[in-house]
This record gives structure tokens, sequence and C-alpha cells, in this order.
């Protein structure tokens, strides 16, 4: 198994080209077996890939932590098939995503399929002053307490980007259930932010 050891300083070219000119020079090299190569991927993005992760996951950081693993593992056994048709980036965060959502699928079980919504109303969080200081924190918390298909369209729609049509295809849903979802959540988040969402 490929096990990732940072390195605290990058290759000293990698600022020589831009970044997505320099990734691909570094795929090209980790397709061909330089780990130091992928290493300054890694170290490149995975912030941003632990992000997205964590939100499908409902702000679980070991699980999240796990499947950004995983996907850095899948990426690295998929190099050889990237096209260099798209940035890096942009591949490496469709792989990450579609992990996170073959995790959500495999959990989506009877009981984790649809959380029940009264959760959202026995969150509190204090007094209003507390609230209005921590609502990032509070925005966040929240979106971990929505139903997990609710929560995996939001996260890939108003955080991603996405549109429903993708969506839709890789949640194995119909566009307006994308959208339902969407507006539930939404709803949703706005019950437990007292309106502000």
């Amino acid at each position: 198994m490929l096990t990732l050891a940072v390195q605290p300083d990058p290759a000293p070219d990698a600022s020589a080209l831009p970044v997505e000119d320099d990734d691909h020079a570094l795929v090209r090299a980790a397709s061909d077996g330089d780990i130091g190569a992928f290493e300054v991927l890694y170290r490149r993005h995975a912030r941003r890939v632990f992000g997205v992760v964590w939100r499908i996951c409902g702000g679980q950081e070991a699980r999240a932590e796990d499947l950004t693993q995983e996907a850095f593992v899948r990426a690295w056994q998929a190099l050889p098939k990237f096209r260099f048709e798209s940035a890096f980036s942009t591949w490496l965060h469709r792989l990450a995503v579609n992990t996170a959502l073959m995790e959500l699928r495999a959990r989506s079980g009877g009981e984790d399929r649809e959380t029940d919504d009264s959760a959202l109303e026995h969150h509190h969080s204090g007094d209003s002053a507390g609230h209005r200081t921590a609502l990032a924190m509070d925005l966040e918390r929240a979106i971990a307490t929505l139903p997990p298909r609710a929560r995996a369209v939001l996260v890939l729609h108003d955080v991603e980007g996405w549109k429903h049509e993708e969506i839709a295809t890789e949640l194995g849903m119909a566009v307006g259930s994308s959208k339902a979802q969407l507006h539930r959540a939404r709803g949703l988040l706005r019950m437990r932010l007292g309106g502000e969402a």
C-alpha cells in the first residue's frame, strides 16, 4: 500500500512552472514511479480534498481522513489513466468526491438514509450573541446533521458548484430529486440557524 511521507520542502523546481503545468509534470513523473513527485501533489491538494470529503461525511474527521487517504491511493493507482485533458486538481477532486459518495451509498442503508429532521431541533448553540460569533462553526455543524443524501446534494451544489445533472448522475437519482434534496437541505439549515441561512 502506498504510504505518503510528507516532506517539509517541495522539489526545488516546483515553483518554476504555473501550478497546472507543474502538476502535469509531476503527474508524468509520478506515473513513472517517482513517489517524491506524488508527495508534492499530495501536499499541494490534500487540504482541499479533505475539506470536501469531510463535508460529505458530515464532519466525521476520522472517516474523512480515511477517505482522503483512500482517494489519494486511488489517484496513485489511476495515474496512468489521467489524460491531461483537464487540470489534475479537477480530476483528483472528482475522484475524491466519488470516493466519498461511494462510502455514503455503502452506508446509506435503512436508518442512515434518512435522518430524523428533529435531530436539528435538538442541536442548540447557546445564546444569540454566541450563536452569531460562531455562525460559521454552527453552519458546519448544521450541515453535518443533514440527512446524508440532502447533505451530499448541498455540498456538491452549493459548495462545489456541481450542476444538478452531474449530482443526479453521481448519486443515482433524478434531476428533480436532486433539486428537491437541495431545497430540503436549505430549509433544514434555515430552521437550524433560525432563519439566517
